[in-house]
């Protein structure tokens, strides 16, 4: 048996050793910066031939209502026609119409309102095909860095945008936001064709009967994975929240604090600042926490600045306080990304990312209707009720499965677990049905290509077990070649670090875990005690690597393997039973070359 080498953190800038990943972070950075100077510009362009919060907050609007006419349909050609063509002609196609807005604008106001209508819904196809090819340009551990990484791209450089907005309306001509948006959409489109991806050829052609089939299956996976579910729950306040503030920004900054547009645009940018600060600390500290942690941190702390900024009188202290806000979005937006790819099956991609999209964008479209009683209700009173909102999303999330642990439930937990060692084991396991395994199929899809004699096969090595609440099921040092999946209920693992006992994950139906030990030989980690009376599917390691040779199931383990190793620091492991660190790392390989 070879021997083993130490397994070492990866750099969170390894990524950037990708030339594809490297490619699409410079063209969005530049698209990025360039699409805030047509944002800008257009609010600008509103508010000085209206006056009107209303039209602000319609003129945003335009921008989110294409994500209902053709978001969810644009996830599902996402899913099954090449990526990098649509990403290319997404930007080619937002070049030319970008460049038509001041040239037909001089005509009718009215074609501002359309073109960054076109625009948006162009848009709509490109940013899920963007979503769904990240996770084949970063392995499993670069996942939370390259995310982080393109938040910087993607939203840090709007403050060369939107400053650059704000001095070229004061100063020049506010055309020219247009037409240089315009040549950074074209510059993108030279980096993705440079790029390089798998291509998914889906079984049957392209129709309406298909579309609207593949529609269904993306909405039905979504609303059945809990994770998913629990994210789009805590969203819908927090993007309603966006959408209020968003539109209330542009009057509150003229009216209340009575700044000039200039200003308007150092605050904007500075609010991207912010975010690029935060984006750079997440690449380094996003593991310390869990992610559902960091949603509610997030959500909570940015309502609290915002509560604050509804109250300032000063333009230093509100740019201040708006910066503030911005360096806290970025764990909530990096983490929601992150765990949404994390928790979604590749061909699934494209239709949960626009999903998510359209709920987004209608939301905002409630949020920025709402904007119009600015122009009879305190505009101060209005932001200080979208910031309760977020404050409202973070304590929300407290409470739903795979985000929150709420504090009685989570002492309940640690006390579980301190008292794993002396708590009851688990006891006598009956052989598993096929019904079981029916079960677990709609638990963890990822395993449904599994048919006939592959499921007898592994049904003859596996055990079930139903645990009371307060087994343990595992205990940290013992070594065992069993993983575990939970078909029903709920379980907790954690572990002593100094004087303390961190709980390292809940684990909910569908979940699985032991795996680590199982394929490796090594001993156990944590203590996994189940929190409320729980099912269990046991397999041995014999069975698990059954279940792995597909490649689908074999993706899903290792990203969770390597995202658990990364977490707990698991440094010099012994030497695997069957599985060397070399043979981790060529598996790891593998999996990533694995052509869709």
């Amino acid at each position: 048996m070879s021997t083993a080498v130490p397994f070492s953190q990866v750099s969170p800038y390894s990524v950037f050793r990708n030339r594809s990943f490297s490619l699409i972070w410079t063209g969005q950075l530049v698209s990025t910066a360039g699409s805030a100077l047509t944002s800008l510009a257009a609010g600008i362009l509103v508010f000085r031939l209206t006056n009107s919060a209303l039209s602000v907050g319609l003129m945003l609007m335009a921008t989110a209502l294409p994500s209902l006419l053709v978001g969810l349909v644009a996830g599902v050609f996402v899913d099954r026609v090449d990526r990098k063509r649509i990403m290319i002609w997404s930007d080619i196609l937002r070049a030319v119409i970008v460049a038509l807005i001041p040239i037909l604008v001089r005509s009718n106001i009215i074609w501002l309102y359309i073109l960054v209508m076109l625009s948006s819904a162009v848009g709509r196809f490109f940013d899920p095909a963007l979503d769904s090819s990240l996770p084949d340009m970063a392995s499993a551990e670069e996942l939370t860095a390259a995310n982080s990484l393109m938040a910087i791209s993607s939203f840090g450089s709007t403050a060369i945008g939107f400053a650059a907005s704000g001095l070229i309306a004061s100063a020049y001509s506010i055309d020219w936001a247009f037409y240089i948006d315009s040549l950074t959409f074209l510059f993108s489109v030279a980096c993705v064709a440079l790029i390089q991806l798998p291509v998914f050829k889906p079984e049957e052609k392209t129709s309406v009967s298909s579309v609207v089939v593949n529609l269904r299956a993306g909405l039905k996976y979504l609303f059945g994975n809990q994770l998913l579910r629990s994210i789009f729950m805590i969203s819908a306040p927090v993007f309603l929240s966006f959408g209020l503030w968003n539109a209330l920004l542009l009057p509150f900054a003229l009216r209340a604090l009575h700044a000039n547009e200039f200003e308007y645009g150092i605050q904007e940018g500075l609010t991207s600042v912010g975010f690029v600060i935060g984006s750079l600390l997440m690449v380094r500290l996003a593991n310390r926490l869990r992610d559902g942690q960091w949603l509610v941190i997030s959500f909570i702390g940015m309502g609290i600045i915002g509560i604050l900024y509804g109250f300032s009188t000063n333009i230093p202290l509100a740019i201040l306080l708006v910066m503030i806000s911005g360096f806290l979005n970025a764990p909530s937006s990096i983490t929601r990304r992150v765990m949404i790819q994390r928790n979604t099956q590749r061909d699934m991609r494209g239709r949960v990312s626009s999903a998510f999209i359209v709920s987004r964008d209608f939301i905002f479209l409630i949020g920025m209707a709402a904007a119009g009683l600015a122009d009879v209700v305190n505009v101060r009173a209005l932001v200080i009720a979208s910031s309760v909102l977020l404050v409202a999303a973070g304590v929300l999330g407290q409470f739903l499965p795979g985000i929150g642990h709420p504090a009685a439930q989570w002492r309940r937990t640690i006390a579980l677990l301190r008292g794993a060692a002396l708590a009851p084991g688990l006891g006598v396991g009956r052989a598993a049905t096929a019904a079981d395994f029916d079960l677990l199929a709609s638990r963890f899809p990822d395993i449904t290509g599994l048919r006939g004699q592959e499921w007898r096969d592994l049904a003859e090595d596996a055990l079930v077990f139903d645990t009371p609440a307060g087994t343990t099921i595992l205990r940290k040092g013992e070594t065992s070649n069993n993983a575990y999946f939970i078909l029903e209920g709920r379980a907790a693992a954690g572990r002593v670090e100094g004087d303390q006992y961190r709980l390292l994950e809940v684990l909910n139906a569908g979940d699985f875990f032991g795996e680590i030990a199982a394929l490796t030989g090594a001993p156990r980690t944590a203590n996994v005690v189940a929190e409320i009376p729980s099912t269990l599917l046991q397999l041995p390691s014999s069975a698990l690597r059954k279940l792995m040779a597909d490649p689908q199931t074999n993706r899903v383990f290792m990203s969770k393997m390597m995202e658990r190793m990364l977490r707990m620091n698991m440094v010099d492991l012994p030497r695997y039973v069957g599985l060397d660190q070399n043979s981790l790392r060529e598996l790891r390989t593998d999996e990533q070359a694995i052509p869709e």
